[in-house]
């Protein structure tokens, strides 16, 4: 059986767009669906409370309920199931992605405040999930564009692999970005630099990295964007057009976190679905 699209839910109207795109996500690649609600007992998490018991868990099955009936209607031939896991959120998502394709998540959830631009939940799973974690926020348009960011520093890695994949499955454009800067200390002693040269050498360079899935995925057409500039802000751009960005994660010891600067702006101020995948 192929590996499940797993989807968080609270109930809340970010969980709601997350479902709706997790189920669009497994239509589009003939995945079943798994959606995951954690009925939360505070303060000890105590597991003689069972699935049946109490009213928390009464209203995580009424908002599985829901949300089955929900996906049901929208996405009739998606194959759907449902989990009520009396745990963490954290750790539930955790558990239950082990053996999934994708996690999907809103990038916010009850209890938190609107005004901050993601939820604990997201953060503490990005980069450290085992599968890559879908981050669903905007992108209500559909532009035919999947965008990834990418890093010349680090060996070609499951983010490039996963953004082919991503805009081979939708017929889209991939857009391939890499942003370059000099150091601060350089720019202040008046460094100057043939800006178009460098573009051209850092074109080629990207080029080389991506050659083999070209080949792997001849029917994407890729568009290479390299400039110089901050890399947050450049993914923040292409991701007002995108309908999903890619960005990666470092690989470093277990335990660690792994979102490198970039990536954690991006996820942040992105306004379109974010992907985060680890090192293939």
């Amino acid at each position: 059986m192929a590996a499940p699209i797993v989807v968080g839910t609270d109930g809340s109207d970010p969980a709601g767009d997350a479902v709706d795109w997790a189920a669009g996500e497994a239509g589009l690649r003939h995945r079943p669906l798994h959606i995951v609600h954690a009925a939360e007992i505070w303060p000890y998490q105590v597991r003689r409370f069972t699935e049946g018991s109490g009213p928390v868990s009464r209203a995580g099955r009424a908002i599985l309920a829901e949300t089955e009936e929900r996906v049901r209607k929208r996405h009739p031939k998606v194959r759907v199931t449902t989990s009520l896991v009396v745990n963490s959120t954290v750790t539930a998502l955790r558990d239950e992605s082990e053996k999934a394709f994708e996690l999907v998540l809103g990038h916010r959830g009850h209890g938190g405040f609107a005004g901050l631009p993601l939820g604990s939940v997201c953060l503490r799973l990005a980069g450290r999930s085992a599968v890559p974690l879908v981050i669903v926020r905007g992108g209500d348009g559909v532009h035919g564009e999947v965008a990834v960011g990418h890093d010349l520093d680090a060996e070609p890695d499951g983010a490039l692999h996963y953004a082919f994949d991503a805009a081979a499955v939708r017929g889209a454009r991939l857009r391939v970005v890499y942003a370059w800067q000099i150091s601060a200390a350089l720019a202040q002693s008046g460094y100057s630099v043939d800006e178009e040269r460098m573009n051209d050498e850092q074109r080629a360079r990207v080029i080389e990295t991506y050659a083999p899935l070209r080949e792997r995925y001849p029917m994407v057409e890729v568009v290479d964007e390299v400039l110089r500039g901050h890399p947050v802000a450049a993914l923040t751009r292409v991701s007002r057009t995108a309908d999903l960005l890619v960005v990666g994660t470092h690989d470093r010891p277990r335990g660690m976190p792994r979102l490198g600067s970039v990536s954690h702006g991006a996820i942040h101020h992105a306004e379109c679905p974010v992907a985060v995948v680890g090192p293939s």
